[in-house]
């Protein structure tokens, strides 16, 4: 199993209408074949504490099977679709890969 977690923080000028855009295409990725579980949210109202990082705008957490999975995803037409479309959207990204 490999899960794919990607956190995005959105430019400052992302407006409501552009944010829900983002996020309907983070959704369009449940669509990749080899997607077996994926998940996309927003920071939760959790308790504050030293290690808790709550600025981000959006997660995405992405269950494949296997390494293999992960390189059918990223050169999968949708996700390539997504980047084209919303990689202007972010100022910050940052992606953890754990097996």
């Amino acid at each position: 199993m490999l899960v794919h977690s990607v956190f995005f923080w959105l430019r400052d000028d992302i407006n409501d209408e552009k944010r829900q855009a983002f996020r309907n295409g983070l959704e369009s990725l449940r669509g990749v074949a080899v997607v077996r579980e994926m998940f996309v949210g927003v920071p939760a109202d959790s308790p504050s504490r030293p290690v808790l990082v709550t600025d981000y705008d959006f997660a995405l957490t992405v269950i494949m099977d296997d390494m293999a999975a992960h390189d059918t995803y990223q050169s999968h037409a949708l996700h390539l679709e997504f980047l084209r479309e919303f990689s202007g959207f972010w100022s910050r990204v940052q992606i953890y890969d754990a097996v």
